[in-house]
């Protein structure tokens, strides 16, 4: 009791349960599971380009472990809410696929030689669906859901989606910034990002033993402090909890969020590669633009906070989107200047931040209006459903970005990029992200549940209390 003591109470009277370790541990968590994610988004480039596999054939193949990894993600949240162990079940899930998942990774780059364009195929589409469809979910699933079960303080939730940004944005920076000259310089070929691959795994495996350790610490000690665990919500059927969640308004706009926002960062993943091999001609300099994406980043973090105190949750993400849309069109103006596109990147990845620090904020509305809504929280197949949306966003980022170097007859052969080849580029970098940002900004104008949150919150209490 002590601890919670020193910690005091949040703005609206709440008692604060985390501490700094608390905040970091949780953050090695998003960290790990962004270095997949992120990889994941380079794999096209490295099938295409090291692996010598068909561009077409890629997308169709990565396209096909999307929707089943898609699937798995409303399966599986139903899993874990089924499952038994109060509060720490979520922790436990983690440390189960954790070891599968970091070998998964390295056999990811390890698709065998001299084979046939169709056992390729068969390879890479099985090993996509065991990492991101299978071990992946049921890391991030119960991952999700622990933002909404370790602390009822929305200020504390606030700052754990503001960490678990950082950390994503701190695995998407490396990768961005050090895969290529890595890979470069390990000698260029497969066997580098084999390397590479063994490396990212043994990074993943570290941060979600210190995520899952210290978090399943802090739940049993929070139930030994209050002397019993609450009670575990009374099951709902698979179909009828999902039928709920697509009754729910507000859900349904998280999960456009999850998807509208997933096929950006899908596409975004790739794109600066492609752009600095073929528009600049050196993908090496994928480095330097990744380092002032950096930059715009740490500008982005150390404004989230006030801007999300001061525009709220609504008006943080609708300066995001509006500052990317900006910042893409001033880059069409001169889609082959470097120092263009590399000022709108930093602009548009300041504008972002604070948008990105809102995942886990926007699901634990959703879950407190599912309280509201049903008396269910629905947390986990919450958390997997929303992740469903990320996966399908995901798998159409694949698609699209596939479908753009089709049109443009993209031949990783050549030596210098063809007119089509270059259209096709500026397409899914510059104008696609336009369209894609001003489809979510009009989405989000439903999304009223900020201003009514606080009085819902009453009436659970008042239902608690009678």
């Amino acid at each position: 009791m002590g601890k919670k003591k020193e910690l005091g109470v949040d703005r609206d009277g709440i008692q604060k349960v985390l501490g700094g370790f608390d905040y970091f541990a949780d953050m090695l968590g998003q960290f790990g599971l962004a270095l997949i994610g992120n990889l994941v988004g380079q794999l096209t480039y490295f099938y295409t380009d090291k692996v010598g596999l068909a561009v077409g054939g890629v997308g169709i193949a990565m396209g096909i472990a999307k929707v089943i990894d898609a699937i798995t993600d409303i399966w599986f949240g139903n899993v874990v809410e089924q499952s038994k162990g109060g509060n720490e079940k979520f922790y436990k899930w983690m440390k189960r696929m954790m070891v599968p998942a970091a070998i998964t990774i390295i056999l990811l780059f390890t698709v065998p030689k001299d084979i046939n364009q169709v056992a390729a195929f068969a390879y890479v589409t099985i090993t996509n669906i065991l990492l991101t469809a299978v071990f992946y979910t049921l890391i991030s699933t119960p991952f999700a859901a622990t933002m909404v079960i370790r602390t009822q303080s929305q200020q504390e939730r606030s700052s754990m989606g503001i960490f678990r940004a950082i950390g994503s944005y701190i695995a998407g920076i490396i990768m961005s910034i050090a895969i290529i000259p890595i890979t470069n310089l390990l000698g260029g070929n497969q066997n580098a990002w084999i390397k590479f691959g063994v490396i990212v795994a043994l990074v993943v495996l570290l941060a979600l033993m210190i995520c899952s350790i210290n978090g399943n610490r802090a739940v049993m000690n929070m139930a030994n402090i209050e002397k019993s665990t609450e009670d575990e919500e009374e099951k709902v059927p698979f179909k009828d909890a999902v039928k709920m969640l697509f009754a729910s308004k507000y859900w349904v706009i998280v999960l456009l969020f999850n998807v509208i926002t997933s096929v950006t960062n899908a596409i975004s993943a790739a794109a600066n590669t492609y752009y600095c091999k073929w528009i600049f001609g050196n993908d090496n300099l994928v480095a330097i633009v990744g380092g002032f994406g950096l930059m715009g980043t740490v500008i982005g973090f150390a404004i989230s906070k006030p801007i999300i105190e001061k525009l709220g949750v609504k008006g943080a993400i609708d300066l995001g989107l509006l500052g990317t849309i900006g910042a893409m069109i001033i880059r069409c103006f001169a889609p082959a200047n470097i120092v263009m596109y590399v000022i709108t990147g930093v602009i548009s990845s300041t504008m972002m931040m604070p948008l990105m620090c809102l995942y886990g904020v926007l699901l634990g509305m959703a879950v407190d209006y599912n309280e509201y809504k049903y008396d269910k929280k629905l947390l986990a197949i919450s958390s997997g459903a929303v992740g469903f949306g990320s996966k399908v966003g995901s798998g159409i980022g694949s698609v699209i970005l596939s479908i753009f170097l089709v049109l443009g007859a993209y031949d990783a052969s050549l030596e210098v990029a063809t007119a089509s080849m270059r259209y096709s580029i500026y397409g899914f970098a510059n104008v696609f992200p336009i369209f894609i940002n001003l489809l979510m900004y009009i989405i989000f104008r439903g999304f009223d549940l900020e201003e009514k949150l606080p009085q819902m919150k009453a009436e659970i209490e008042k239902r608690r209390a009678s």
